[in-house]
């Protein structure tokens, strides 16, 4: 029977590290990930992360991205804001509906 590996966490000061390593250390990206014992496409998908987002790169378990995180509030606004409209169709339809 194969015994699984446990999942390891890596965070940010690691991951900026390695891809510098990587890009300003001139190392192979095969060799870092041998050290360092990660699988390359790890390495490669923390550098095109690096590149891509700059410093919003990797912002940790549970946090998000200043855009993903505006559109997150922006969407929840948008559903209170629905929410009391239809509320204010419905007291409407209510008040029109019983003469005075």
């Amino acid at each position: 029977m194969e015994e699984k590996k446990e999942r390891r966490n890596f965070d940010r000061a690691f991951k900026e590290e390695v891809v510098r390593l990587v890009t300003e250390g001139r190392r192979a990206v095969s060799e870092v990930a041998r050290d360092l014992d990660i699988h390359p496409n790890l390495v490669h998908r923390w550098k095109r992360m690096q590149l891509k987002e700059g410093k919003d790169a990797f912002p940790g378990k549970g946090h998000m991205r200043p855009e993903e995180e505006e559109l997150r509030k922006l969407k929840r606004r948008l559903a209170d804001v629905e929410e009391e409209r239809d509320i204010l169709k419905k007291a409407l339809a209510i008040f029109s509906k019983h003469p005075r």
